[in-house]
């Protein structure tokens, strides 16, 4: 039996998004295949769904690469970990009244998804 256990990832750094917003999609697609996480991915109504799909499919893309295949079957392939670093977080000072400044805290995150293709 010749079965092919290889992880394909592929990451997104510096991404201004929160950390905790991400982890929240990120735990609707783990463990499904690429179709059904796309199309979770293309109706969802938050913003981080946007960059996450896009590196899904260059997780896709990698595998394409890595393999010299061009028609693979999307439905073998299946998000075996999708996760969110905290990244940097950008440090920003907002005016207040009588000369005084309050913190602003925008936050970035790193995401990795690893894709898993099953035979």
């Amino acid at each position: 039996m010749d079965i092919d256990n290889k992880q394909y990832k592929s990451i997104g750094k510096y991404l201004r998004l929160s950390t905790h917003k991400v982890r929240r999609i990120l735990e609707q697609i783990q463990g499904k295949n690429y179709k059904e996480a796309s199309l979770i991915l293309e109706f969802m109504p938050y913003k981080a769904c946007k960059s996450i799909n896009k590196i899904l499919q260059s997780a896709l893309s990698n595998i394409k690469n890595n393999n010299d295949k061009l028609d693979i079957n999307t439905n073998k392939i299946i998000i075996s970990k999708a996760f969110a670093d905290k990244g940097p977080t950008l440090k920003r000072i907002q005016p207040r009244a009588q000369g005084r400044a309050f913190p602003i805290h925008k936050p970035t995150c790193h995401i990795t998804i690893e894709l898993k293709e099953i035979i």
